[in-house]
């Protein structure tokens, strides 16, 4: 996962922030902090993030194209604009049908 140097009080449009790369997900960490992190994907048609778990919240946004997000094996089907909550601790996966990108959002809790 690379990482991308956001200045503070700057506009930037996310979306334009990673590029998608044939064949690939392609991930650019936006900060990374002991209470989360922000991070970038671009997932180029069918490819996705198998089936796991985390020990914290973590919340996908779409910026571009539509996704399928598996939460406890059912699916949401999720297109530019929607997000939606993946709980701690419950299985989840991602599936490209067509190229998007995203924003995860990951909430460190007690």
């Amino acid at each position: 996962m690379s990482s991308i140097t956001f200045n503070h009080s700057t506009i930037f449009d996310l979306a334009k922030s990673v590029d998608y790369s044939d064949g690939s997900v392609v991930s650019k960490t936006i900060t990374k902090k002991t209470t989360g992190n922000l991070s970038l994907f671009a997932f180029d048609k069918g490819q996705g993030l198998s089936e796991h778990s985390a020990p914290f919240d973590a919340i996908i946004q779409i910026l571009d194209g539509n996704a399928e997000i598996s939460i406890d094996k059912k699916p949401y089907n999720l297109t530019k604009g929607d997000f939606i909550i993946m709980p701690a601790n419950i299985p989840h996966s991602v599936f490209a049908h067509e190229k998007f990108k995203m924003l995860l959002t990951m909430i460190k809790g007690e």
